[in-house]
């Protein structure tokens, strides 16, 4: 053959690698670490574990199983498991004390982790050897998912236990927002990271181990990440499960950076409604033309703010939302609903949302999104390289 000739074939055959190869990435579905079932067994063999899961430890789709039901099924001597906000199966309203007690399907204890004490005890933790976190998180620091997993990894630290933390996908997997400063620790921000982090539970749980983050002696635990297969960083990922009563689907999802800024006000953002997190409105025509009215629903949120009352706003369920964080819901009905200190009905509150004061006073001085987004600028560069440490995934962004 002419050199041009085979010159052209390699080139054809190069690209069509690359093409089949892009194909294959984009149609194999992540495989989330509670699906290595091999791996996990070989970890736990003559151990005694304990499960820290909720509704969404489940494997495959759509025949899901629960990880509890496929490791009691494949012999591991599960003793316990813990429960965070929400409870075990996920039906419990935000905030609401969850209540241990025992699993009606397999007789196991339940012990809340999410009531008296948001750190496994001493006592929670005798007979067993080991604690699995399994739980979807949604990149979101105020979400309180990873701050149950830190204070499990402060327990497994103080009584030299092991942890094993099965990654799952980020889907809201962007690095924004302001950052988590010093006397400003609470459930909804334990950790200093931004308001979007960026990484998987599993990457986190390796950060805060790497940069001794446990508030404990020893301030590391024993720690191992079973990662993610067919998973980059951007890749987008909708979750098969329902993470909380009030994310209902991927829209609430997507919207709950964004929107969760608003619990610290009066304006609603639709609890009470069949479609939390998707619309926002406040008690005033002059906000908006679309209105809905909260009631109490059963397993969502019996006590919606504006209870009853008409409220005029946005509905966002069809909204051309990009992702990500945004301040311009907020800024837009702070201004709508007069531009007063007043809108915060609980500053304290929204103050360990954002992870510091200079958010609200930045909101109340005036100053556009433009604006505010400069004066968190440096702290996520800074995040931004200290990140980079723990990444188990590919990030080309």
């Amino acid at each position: 053959m002419h050199p041009k000739g085979m010159k052209r074939k390699t080139i054809f055959a190069g690209c069509l690698f690359q093409i089949l190869s892009l194909a294959a990435k984009t149609t194999a579905p992540p495989v989330p670490g509670a699906e290595q079932i091999d791996l996990i067994l070989h970890l736990v063999d003559g151990k005694r574990v304990g499960l820290v899961v909720n509704q969404t430890s489940v494997l495959g789709n759509p025949q899901r199983t629960h990880l509890l039901d496929t490791l009691l099924a494949r012999g591991v001597e599960v003793r316990k498991i813990f429960a965070p906000e929400h409870g075990f199966r996920g039906t419990a309203e935000a905030g609401e004390w969850v209540n241990s007690h025992r699993d009606a399907s397999t007789g196991l204890p339940v012990l809340s982790i999410y009531g008296k004490n948001k750190k496994p005890s001493a006592e929670q933790l005798r007979g067993i050897d080991l604690l699995i976190f399994d739980i979807q998180d949604v990149g979101v620091r105020f979400y309180t998912y990873i701050s149950t997993m830190h204070y499990v990894m402060e327990a497994c630290a103080e009584n030299n236990k092991e942890c094993i933390v099965l990654d799952r996908p980020n889907p809201n997997d962007y690095i924004d927002g302001p950052m988590r400063k010093e006397g400003f620790e609470s459930f909804v921000g334990l950790d200093l990271i931004p308001v979007l982090h960026g990484l998987t539970v599993g990457e986190l749980a390796q950060m805060i181990n790497g940069e001794r983050w446990l508030r404990t002696n020893p301030d590391r635990c024993k720690l191992r990440v079973v990662p993610l297969k067919n998973w980059s960083h951007g890749d987008p990922y909708l979750l098969p499960v329902a993470p909380s009563p009030n994310l209902p689907n991927h829209r609430a999802v997507r919207l709950y950076p964004s929107l969760g800024w608003f619990e610290a006000t009066d304006v609603s953002i639709g609890r009470g409604t069949p479609f939390p997190f998707q619309v926002i409105g406040y008690p005033d025509r002059s906000c908006g033309d679309f209105s809905f009215t909260p009631h109490p629903m059963e397993g969502m949120d019996m006590n919606p703010l504006q209870n009853g009352r008409a409220c005029f706003g946005l509905d966002l369920r069809e909204y051309p939302f990009e992702g990500g964080l945004t301040l311009r819901f907020f800024l837009d009905f702070y201004r709508k609903t007069g531009g007063k200190a007043s809108f915060f009905s609980r500053p304290e509150w929204f103050d360990l949302l954002a992870g510091n004061d200079e958010l609200r006073n930045s909101i109340t001085s005036g100053l556009s999104e433009q604006e505010i987004r400069l004066c968190w600028e440096k702290d996520l560069k800074e995040y931004k390289v200290l990140r980079r440490k723990y990444l188990l995934y590919p990030d080309e962004r």
